[in-house]
């Protein structure tokens, strides 16, 4: 079994700041991409960020420049930091993973719980 638990979310006043956060746990054998996406009420599921084992991090154009994606691979962690944020940064933000769940490598897709920010005045 493996479980991501995520932490960080809330309100925020624009321009604002939250960090993100989520932790894998369980069961496996390493870890390869880990991201986050969004997902707002009747807007499309966005990928926001994502870094590979290495540290190569991709970013969605909506938030180059403010969002910064990291990890700790000792911690078996992601993190999102979100600076300069708006109020169409609003959304649910999921970690997601790619997790070797094998020794034959075997890789699992998994997700966290959700973590809700909101950027109002």
């Amino acid at each position: 079994q493996v479980h991501l638990a995520e932490s960080g979310g809330g309100l925020v006043q624009p321009g604002g700041s939250l960090r993100l956060s989520c932790t894998a746990s369980g069961n496996f054998f390493g870890i390869d991409t880990m991201g986050w996406y969004r997902q707002a009420p009747e807007n499309e599921r966005e990928t926001v960020a994502t870094i590979t084992s290495v540290g190569t991090a991709t970013y969605a154009d909506s938030v180059k420049g403010r969002f910064t994606i990291s990890r700790d691979n000792a911690k078996n962690t992601v993190y999102l930091q979100m600076d300069n944020l708006r109020p169409e940064d609003t959304a649910i933000y999921y970690c997601i993973a790619y997790i070797q769940i094998s020794t034959s490598g075997q890789i699992g897709y998994y997700w966290g719980q959700g973590s809700h920010v909101t950027v109002s005045s």
